[in-house]
This record gives structure tokens, sequence and C-alpha cells, in this order.
């Protein structure tokens, strides 16, 4: 038996959530409920904010005063693998995509940084933070991921913790077995995936890398992958080796 229910609508809402303590809804989220899905005042519905675990909620009221009543607390909540994802902002269709895809494969962060080619500098955070809260309601995720604003890859560099190992993919480096080079790296407290933009990094990117005391160079094999593809395969490839796969 899957230890998710996939067959009841699930919602994520910023309220605290307790047994017995109704949560108003949205009119978003209302109309949602009622006008899309049709649910009748009774229906069962998941909620989940992040903090308090996942609970079987009933609806009642209608329109202005709908709200959820949660009846049941069906989990605790679950701390998301310590695995941060960097990325070269893209267009609008591929960020949603690629958004979607980080928090559905564990990441718990999501931190867009500008590179030397980064081609989108202006980025909708209400957009990206959108995409990652529907993946998490889609597939039974209950912690929600921090959406960083944009910073220079220097800076993100900069700030980037000494006990954390950091692992960028370069479609440059030598080609070899990624997860044997993932085995033979330490474990860290945690661990950051940095794809690039389109372009690639350039030379003096890369040689600010190389002066950074924890930091991985990985191939993905000797095929060029768009950015969203490779953030797809590098996140299982982490998840295998530092994360909950295991």
């Amino acid at each position: 038996m899957a230890r998710t229910d996939f067959t009841t609508p699930r919602l994520c809402v910023d309220d605290d959530l307790a047994l017995d303590r109704p949560v108003p809804l949205a009119p978003e989220a209302a109309n949602y409920l009622q006008n899309v899905l049709r649910l009748k005042p009774g229906a069962r519905v998941l909620l989940f904010n992040g903090r308090d675990g996942e609970f079987a909620a009933s609806l009642s009221g209608e329109k202005k005063r709908a709200a959820l009543t949660p009846i049941k607390k069906l989990r605790e909540q679950e701390t998301p693998p310590p695995l941060d994802y960097l990325f070269a902002p893209l267009k609008h269709a591929r960020l949603d995509y690629m958004a979607q895809k980080a928090v559905e494969m564990g990441a718990r962060s999501l931190r867009p940084v500008l590179t030397r080619r980064t081609q989108v500098a202006r980025l909708n955070l209400e957009r990206l933070e959108a995409n990652a809260v529907e993946a998490c309601e889609q597939c039974g995720v209950i912690w929600r991921p921090e959406i960083h604003v944009p910073q220079s890859l220097d800076a993100a560099l900069a700030a980037w913790p000494q006990d954390r190992l950091l692992v960028f993919c370069d479609e440059d480096a030598p080609l070899a077995n990624p997860l044997d080079a993932l085995r033979a790296a330490p474990d860290a407290a945690g661990v950051g995936l940095l794809i690039g933009p389109e372009g690639g990094f350039d030379e003096a990117e890369r040689a600010s890398f190389t002066r950074m005391p924890n930091v991985l160079r990985l191939s993905l094999g000797p095929r060029i992958l768009r950015a969203d593809t490779a953030a797809v395969a590098a996140l299982a490839l982490l998840q295998a080796r530092f994360g909950d796969w295991r």
C-alpha cells in the first residue's frame, strides 16, 4: 500500500495546523475545491504547511466562509534531505518544469544564481514558489522548499559553508563515471548542486570553483544536456549518494 494518499486533494496553507481548529480558505483555494473539484461540505482534504505535519481535514461553508477543519493527524512533520539546488535562471516554461522536478527530487531550497552567461536576469519569485508548492501538493511532499532571492555567483560562492559539499556540473569536465566520482567524495554536512546557464561557465568562474575547499566538478556523460535535463539527472545521482535514496 502506498505511504501517501494520492486519491484525496491536498492543499498547502500558511496557517498553523491543529486538530479541530478551522483554517479559513483563501478565495483561490475555495474556488478550486468547490467549483473546480466540486467538493461538497464534509468532503475530505489533506492539509499541510511545512511545519506541523499532514492532517486530514473536513470541508465546511461556502465561498467567503469556506474552511477546512483538521480532524485527524496523518503524518508527523518530515525534514527534507540536506540538498540545495543552485541554478542559473531559465525562461518561463523550462523554469517552471525545473522548479517542479527539483522539489520532486528532494531539493530543500531553490537558489537562483546569476552567472556571466545567464540569459534571464529578472525572476518571478512568486511564480517560482507557486510551482514548488504545486509539486509538493501533487507528490506527497509535506515540507516547503525555501525560495531564495537571486544573487550573483560570486556572492553565492562566498557565502557557501565550508563544511558542505558543492557539486557543479561542467560539460567540459573530463568524462568519468559520475557515481564513482560521488562515491569518492567524503560525507559532508549537506550538499549543494550547481547547474549553470545554457552557455556553461566561463573560465574565470571555473577557476573560482577550484579555489573553494569542498567542491566537486562533475561530468554527466558524453552528451550535452540542457540545463533542466541536467538538473534532474544530477539530482538523481546526488540522492543516490547523499540523500534519502540510500
